[in-house]
């Protein structure tokens, strides 16, 4: 049996001070986590829930350039925006900190100076585009230039954006700097580099051997990294904004932000508590990394790499990270403006976090990307908040007023169908548990609501304001059994629904109760009710409507500004004859695995309903291997074979490329048989 542990510290992913937050940061990190910790509170656990801002990287230089502003002040402006709107949407942080204040500095420099005197870094001397107007060198994100792939011309030094691949800013043609204009020149500078390789056996055993419990999606794609095998990574960066290197030829370089970031955690729990050493160097605590898929490799790989390297402190126990959030069947975009911003949603609908708290629990994108849709959070709303669990609670209180003056009546001898009803809710909180310990939220509140379903029909069937008349007694009981339904729904919400079970528990005037105390004798005979009140609001469709038409407001301004999709021009007119000669069926993918040393490319085995074939394809960039695995897809069956990096590939899979140059698969919208033809 696992041993629990004396304390928890829970991190969340840092999110970039440069911009506000939106439904895709809830989704995928904060509410999760929040869930989390509320629940070890409820059970009376010792946990701290670590956040804050990450102030330092390129994208917040950018941003200050392209304000005219410095970027002290992009940092300030969006760290109380978005500190401020976390506390109001009920993400209970312990501390929310930032890693531009005096602690981090001095924590990440002492850091790198303990890895540093331990040799643990790698030297290396390497050439790097250098602006020659602007006399600096330069970032990726500072470069651009025509992506050799698909000819756009405006592709960065570390991807092109509209067809999503990887590059290296000296793959770029006619490059240019965004800072002067200037073609950049490349010239010789020195970096220190974490010898990543140097650790690849003791990752393979600690996260393949050790953590196989952990998430697919985590576990695979920490798999495929080290499959591929794993190379230094630079640790420093040439850049006037960042925490400065602590040593003495190291003038105009910074800690690079994947570096100092995760340090950021540590900081912010030094910061809060001068207990924090046991929260980071006792073996009796369990360290989870609540992050987006975004962040896999660094809090699983870079950043366990860097604890190891430094001997001092204990590595994470789990690292849950979610998929994406999109908004109405398309990926969330900032720069479009497509996207539910909390704070404006803070604003437009007052008093509704657990709304949206809800509909971002019921709708997580747990292990693979789900969607946002205003249609559906309407109706997740009305039919199930309002409809089940609101009128429950309304009922059970009001009908308490009505016929016992607000006091807890004292039930008579219980029925079996009364005692079933008291020992679900047992049940229910097992489920719950096990759900949130697995980091299964979904699950979760679907268990939770389980519990106000079985006691809306518990009052349905027993309709005790028909027994009124005849069997007060009996009505006693049906009334004894829904309040304690109902503060049992108090206690086991209070992870998901914060601000609803703090007024229920106002309502109700329930003494205060931990997870795991006798959840059906909570409310006791003769305690005495306060006004009942409607939990829940409906939403109408003109409230939905408004949020519908800013969201085409902004994509209609977004391409009135030019940022039209911008697809290749029709390719040559073909006869119908060979299209014909085309062989398009409808396969099934069953294995998937990257081929070594290319980091584009991925092998298929694909059930094609005829054969199983394999198929390479150069989608690595977009998918991880295990995502596709059980996906149907469309075939080209009738390509000659082509012999790719050793491998004989018999096919061609469809793939659909989107705006944002996300690949995505092609195929049919419900299920087939597998060799099924495509015409």
């Amino acid at each position: 049996m696992e041993k629990t542990p004396k304390r928890y510290l829970i991190t969340t992913a840092l999110p970039y001070a440069n911009g506000p937050l939106h439904i895709g940061h809830l989704a995928g990190v904060y509410v999760p986590a929040d869930i989390y910790v509320r629940y070890l509170r409820g059970k009376g656990r010792e946990v701290l829930l670590i956040g804050g801002s990450d102030e330092h990287g390129v994208p917040i230089a950018i941003r200050a350039r392209e304000e005219g502003v410095s970027p002290k002040e992009i940092i300030d402006r969006y760290h109380e925006l978005i500190k401020h709107s976390f506390k109001d949407f009920g993400i209970s942080f312990d501390i929310y900190s930032r890693t531009s204040n005096p602690t981090h500095y001095a924590l990440s420099q002492e850091f790198f100076t303990t890895l540093y005197r331990k040799g643990v870094f790698v030297e290396q001397e390497s050439e790097q585009y250098y602006d020659p107007e602007a006399k600096q060198f330069l970032a990726d994100r500072y470069i651009v230039g025509t992506c050799p792939h698909c000819g756009n011309e405006k592709a960065y030094g570390d991807q092109c954006e509209k067809c999503g691949t990887s590059l290296n800013a000296t793959d770029l043609i006619n490059p240019k700097s965004r800072l002067s204009g200037a073609a950049p020149q490349l010239r010789a500078t020195k970096h220190w580099f974490l010898p990543l390789e140097q650790y690849q056996a003791w990752l393979e055993q600690w996260i393949l051997k050790d953590h196989q419990e952990w998430k697919p999606n985590v576990y695979g794609q920490c798999k495929s990294w080290l499959d591929l095998g794993l190379h230094p990574r630079a640790v420093t960066r040439d850049l006037d904004w960042g925490v400065p290197v602590p040593l003495p030829n190291a003038e105009g370089k910074v800690l690079y932000v994947w570096f100092d970031a995760p340090i950021g955690y540590i900081s912010a729990t030094k910061e809060l508590t001068p207990d924090w050493e046991k929260f980071w160097k006792d073996e009796d605590t369990k360290l989870v990394h609540f992050i987006g898929k975004d962040n896999i490799v660094f809090h699983c790989i870079v950043f366990p790499t860097m604890l190891k390297a430094h001997g001092d402190y204990i590595l994470p126990d789990n690292v849950p990270a979610n998929e994406f959030m999109n908004l109405e069947g398309d990926k969330i975009s900032t720069s479009g403006n497509w996207a539910v911003w909390l704070h404006e949603y803070l604003e437009e609908f007052p008093g509704q976090q657990d709304v949206l708290r809800y509909m971002l629990t019921a709708n997580m994108p747990e292990t693979k990307d789900n969607d946002f849709t205003w249609r559906e959070f309407q109706s997740r709303n009305n039919s199930e908040l309002v409809a089940v669990l609101g009128n429950f609670v309304n009922r059970a209180l009001v009908l308490c007023h009505k016929y016992f003056e607000g006091k807890v009546p004292s039930p008579e001898a219980l029925l079996e169908e009364d005692r079933a009803v008291l020992e679900m809710v047992h049940a229910q909180r097992k489920l719950i548990e096990e759900a949130i310990e697995s980091y299964h939220f979904r699950d979760a509140l679907r268990e939770y609501m389980q519990v106000a379903r079985v006691g809306n029909k518990y009052l349905a069937d027993m309709e005790p304001w028909k027994l009124w008349g005849a069997n007060p007694a009996r009505v006693a009981s049906i009334i004894y059994v829904s309040l304690q339904v109902t503060a049992a729904l108090c206690v086991l919400g209070r992870p998901f629904l914060p601000f609803s079970t703090d007024r229920l528990e106002a309502m109700a005037r329930l003494p205060k109760a931990l997870w795991d105390d006798d959840l059906t004798g909570i409310l006791k005979p003769g305690h005495e009710l306060g006004q009942a009140e409607l939990l829940f609001a409906r939403i109408e469709d003109a409230t939905i409507e408004r949020q519908i038409a800013k969201l085409q407001a902004a994509k209609q301004a977004n391409e009135a500004k030019g940022n039209k999709p911008d697809f290749p021009p029709q390719k040559d007119l073909i006869d119908f004859e060979t299209f014909e000669a085309l062989d398009l069926r409808v396969g099934r993918i069953l294995t998937a695995e990257r081929v070594p040393k290319a980091n584009k490319l991925l092998k298929f085995t694909v059930d094609t309903g005829i054969d199983r074939r394999t198929i390479v394809s150069g989608v690595a960039e977009h998918f991880a291997p295990e995502e596709l695995v059980g996906k149907q897809v469309s075939v080209v069956m009738n390509l000659k074979p082509k012999v790719i990096r050793g491998v004989e590939s018999q096919g061609m899979l469809i793939f659909a490329q989107d705006a944002d140059g996300k690949l995505v698969v092609v195929a049919p919208n419900r299920e087939v048989a597998d060799g099924a033809g495509i015409g």
